[in-house]
């Protein structure tokens, strides 16, 4: 019973000490509630009053803001308003223009009208005035123009040719002066040696027992050293002298070297003759590329192919009227340089064209064609620039002169092939060149007599007064001149001088 009563009591407290739990946290709740809900109360009111400065704040900047946009809403309104104005003051003034430019027009329409029936009036008057000379001197009006011309001429002539020559004069003696100076200049410059430079193809020989040790038994040494060097040795009765022949100056310098260093070694048999032949080779291979690097070098072509340089060193052993090309070459790019310097075109092309413009010269034997056409492909297969092949081309005139620079190639080649002691020409070629320069002057009608001086340098040709007038001494000169131009070849240039002279003779008795 105890037990019970202990465990009734107990749930009983529990249940007491629930309810008793449960009351303290009814209140504690009301309580909390009561502190929340005033706090509540305190922040409602400061957010009205925040929200209240916020907006009397925003209220303020948004006046300040309103006043300053209105403010430049009002001065752009000015703005537009000036430039309306000024608009319409163009207009205004454009179309016052416009008018004062139609009123023109129409002035200048009624003008042109005017002006034409002047003209048609003055050609109506012209057609009878020349109608009316035609019926009174009987002639058609061509013929009447073409005998007022010959009259007009007739009567001018004299003072048309002082006035013409007055002109060529002035123009020929500035053009003549700037030229001379420019070349003279460039010769001046230059300074090379006037003696030419060839390749002899007779070799010295200490005695006359050397040449049957080059013959040989029964002209065994002989025949292959011709075979192997590809020339002829020709012996003959002339006393220490042994002469080579053959159309390639490679071949002959090569036989020259060879032969030489067999003289000097003195053992001449055919196994020895080809081994030197191929040492000469290689000796005269080296020449062609020091003497083709050399003269590259000397007249500053640069960044050229090697094929091209080894080319361009065999001409060091081709010679044009006895004077060496290769050296003909680097003269002419000396004076090409200088010259094109001179006149303000490009001293580079000038001087490349002209190192290379006999170039085709080397193969011109071994290729067909001519060398110009030759050194054109050549050049062009080793990538030269088209402004090099051009100034090279056309100094034969075989093509024409597209630059500057193809000219002055033109000019150096003349003053380095027509200066004194620059070439050699046989004396059947020059007293024949004489000749028909000569026989070219005297072929045309008026024509007295004529002659041929400073070496064929100059023509004077002295003609008939009687049947010739100054203005055809004039034409007479400069149609003499085109004929020797195209019929003769001949180095630098030729003066032609016609001379007309009239005397009047009377004896006093």
């Amino acid at each position: 019973m105890s037990l019970k009563l202990v465990f009734l009591l107990l749930g009983a407290s529990a249940l007491v000490g629930a309810a008793i739990g449960y009351v303290f946290r009814w209140l504690f709740v009301l309580a909390r509630k009561g502190s929340i809900e005033l706090e509540v109360k305190q922040l409602l009111m400061q957010a009205r009053e925040d929200a209240k400065k916020i907006t009397t704040a925003a209220d303020e900047e948004a006046k300040q803001k309103l006043a300053s946009i209105e403010g430049e809403i009002k001065e752009k309104e000015e703005k537009v308003v000036r430039a309306e104005d000024r608009v319409f003051k163009r207009e205004e003034a454009l179309d016052r223009k416009q008018t004062e430019l139609d009123r023109e027009i129409e002035g200048v329409k009624s003008r042109i009208e005017e002006i034409k029936a002047i003209k048609e009036r003055a050609d109506a008057l012209l057609n009878e005035r020349t109608n009316a000379l035609s019926a009174v001197a009987g002639l058609a009006r061509e013929d009447a123009r073409n005998k007022l011309f010959e009259e007009l001429e007739r009567e001018n002539a004299e003072d048309l040719m002082v006035r013409t020559q007055k002109l060529e004069r002035d123009g020929m003696e500035k053009l003549d002066r700037r030229a001379k100076e420019i070349l003279t200049t460039a010769i001046h410059r230059l300074g090379s040696s006037v003696a030419s430079d060839t390749m002899a193809t007779a070799i010295t020989i200490p005695n006359d027992d050397i040449k049957g040790k080059i013959i040989g038994k029964e002209g065994r040494n002989i025949k292959a050293f011709e075979r192997a060097a590809g020339v002829e040795v020709i012996i003959d009765d002339t006393p220490g002298s042994i002469v080579i022949s053959s159309y390639d100056p490679i071949r002959r310098a090569v036989a020259r070297v060879a032969l030489e260093n067999l003289i000097v070694d003195g053992r001449i048999q055919p196994a020895k003759i080809e081994e030197t032949v191929e040492k000469a080779k290689g000796e005269v291979n080296k020449i062609i590329k020091e003497k083709g690097e050399a003269a590259a070098f000397e007249v500053g072509v640069l960044n050229l192919d090697p094929r091209l340089i080894m080319i361009l060193g065999r001409l060091y052993f081709r010679t044009s009227y006895g004077q060496s090309v290769l050296q003909h070459s680097v003269e002419m790019a000396h004076i090409a340089g200088m010259i094109a310097e001179e006149v303000g075109a490009n001293p580079a092309v000038a001087r490349a064209g002209a190192l290379l413009h006999d170039i085709g010269k080397a193969l011109d034997h071994e290729v067909q064609g001519t060398h110009v056409e030759i050194g054109r492909r050549v050049l062009q297969k080793f990538g030269v620039s088209e402004e090099v092949v051009k100034a090279m081309q056309a100094h034969h005139e075989e093509y024409p002169y597209e630059t500057p620079e193809s000219m002055i190639v033109q000019v150096a080649d003349a003053i380095s092939g027509g200066r004194p002691g620059a070439r050699r020409d046989s004396v059947e070629n020059y007293i024949k060149r004489l000749g028909d320069i000569e026989e070219i002057a005297n072929s045309f009608t008026g024509v007295e007599k004529s002659y041929a001086i400073s070496g064929g340098r100059e023509v004077r040709v002295f003609v008939k007064p009687e049947e010739m007038t100054d203005f055809a001494a004039r034409e007479l000169a400069r149609s003499i001149a085109l004929r020797i131009e195209n019929e003769l070849k001949y180095p630098g240039e030729i003066k032609v001088n016609v001379i007309r002279e009239t005397r009047a003779i009377e004896f006093a008795r």
